[in-house]
């Protein structure tokens, strides 16, 4: 709930002046993340034969973006990271969803620490402006500062102990609280499914009732998991949309009936392109010697190391100021771009890599073509391409359209039916910190007038 602060006589004076004066006074806010949403599939909903009444609200109440230009990666950690902070991955820090790793000691972890997170966040700003704050599964949400109810994501191996790992890193109290409302046990961890998401919806909703916050991320991950698995546009992913489409209905509801006032805003991280092939630039690197073996198969040590990231890999060397290094990797990865059956679109040096704000420890950014996924390394034995498992994948280059993420927004102060047309990701946290009554002055991009 919004808490009551003391307001001193000529503070009081003066914002009932400013009301007087026609002001809009500052609003709790829900947002609420559809992971992998295209904005095609709300603005074209029924020539797509999709039936979302709930998001096609926003369209009709609110302002919409025709479409959202993300950062580099379009992938789902660092996304969601600059949707709360305003600020490219260069400055937030989380520049991949999984850590830098080539050794594989940490498993494949995943960014899940708030505390790796470098810029200041909606959460704050939220704080700062005297509300209280609530987590529902967003990303890099573990041990968030100001958060006051916190349901974090994270998890180690998918068993159902993750549960309780969860319910450790939570708010004390919470898991069992909501619980009790909500009248299912908490979905572990890992699970990305349509169940999943219900769960968390239910979650959602016992927040709101429960505990009333000023400001509230709820994040829904079934969408991308369904379309990494059949597809974007499959009729498998459909389902998974109009069914996603019904507990927005329940969030928006709960929010409302909590809060008549707020301005509730819904976002996706990134777009999504259909896929059939695999590229493993491990295999050259390791022909090249860049990458070296040891006789169980693993990888010993590494010169140069190309780290995927969904459509595209970063490539850090272990000596970035190695002027032969670099020209070593630098001409290995211009005869793979010359070779078509390494699906390469682009690479990229350490000076456009800086003017995308994208990873600062990249000496190159690979951006490979739609269609293409990128590797992790699995084994010394794979080679350069093989057909693809998986139907469907973001983290390309943002300039593709197909990555074009999505924003609507409604609410107190909000104009009616307005297309924004297409907009900058990092202007969106900044847009709610000051619906919010909050700031964020080390947004990348100015805020939105959503009054016009």
């Amino acid at each position: 709930m919004r808490r009551a602060l003391p307001l001193a006589p000529a503070l009081l004076g003066a914002l009932l002046i400013s009301s007087l004066a026609g002001e809009a006074r500052a609003a709790p806010v829900l947002l609420i993340s559809i992971d992998g949403l295209r904005p095609g599939d709300v603005l074209e909903a029924d020539k797509r034969g999709l039936k979302v009444p709930n998001l096609r609200r926003f369209l009709a109440e609110g302002s919409y973006a025709t479409g959202v230009v993300g950062v580099l990666p379009t992938l789902t950690y660092p996304s969601h990271t600059t949707l709360i902070t305003g600020t490219a991955p260069a400055r937030h820090g989380i520049v991949n969803n999984t850590t830098y790793d080539p050794m594989q000691i940490n498993r494949g972890g995943w960014y899940w620490y708030a505390s790796d997170d470098k810029a200041r966040t909606l959460w704050d700003a939220a704080h700062d402006a005297g509300l209280t704050t609530a987590n529902v599964h967003w990303p890099v949400s573990v041990a968030a500062k100001n958060v006051t109810w916190n349901l974090p994501q994270i998890w180690v191996t998918g068993h159902e102990d993750d549960r309780k790992l969860v319910e450790a890193l939570s708010t004390p109290g919470l898991t069992a609280e909501l619980q009790a409302a909500a009248g299912v046990p908490y979905a572990d961890g890992k699970a990305e499914d349509l169940p999943a998401d219900v769960i968390r919806a239910r979650y959602g909703v016992a927040m709101i009732q429960k505990h009333q916050p000023g400001f509230m991320t709820s994040y829904l991950t079934a969408l991308d998991h369904t379309q990494h698995e059949t597809g974007p546009g499959s009729a498998e992913s459909h389902a998974a949309l109009e069914t996603i489409d019904g507990l927005v209905g329940d969030l928006v509801t709960a929010e409302l009936k909590a809060h008549p006032d707020a301005v509730i805003a819904l976002v996706s991280d990134h777009g999504f392109a259909p896929t059939d092939t695999v590229i493993n630039l491990y295999r050259p690197f390791i022909d090249a010697g860049l990458v070296t073996l040891d006789a169980s198969g693993k990888i010993a040590s590494a010169e140069a190391t190309p780290w995927g990231s969904g459509g595209s890999f970063a490539i850090r060397l272990a000596r970035p100021d190695d002027a032969a290094l670099k020209a070593k990797v630098g001409a290995l990865l211009a005869k793979l771009a010359a070779d078509p059956a390494a699906k390469i679109e682009r690479v990229i040096e350490a000076t456009a890599i800086a003017e995308a704000g994208a990873n600062p420890d990249a000496s190159f950014y690979v951006n490979l073509k739609l269609g293409a996924v990128a590797a992790p390394f699995v084994n010394g034995t794979l080679p350069l391409a093989f057909p693809s498992p998986t139907k469907g994948m973001h983290g390309y280059f943002p300039a593709a359209p197909e990555m074009r993420s999505t924003f609507m927004v409604m609410g107190q102060g909000v104009a009616k039916a307005r297309s924004l047309g297409e907009i900058d990701m990092r202007a969106i946290a900044p847009t709610l910190a000051k619906a919010m009554g909050g700031t964020l002055p080390s947004a990348e991009k100015p805020a939105i007038d959503l009054a016009k």
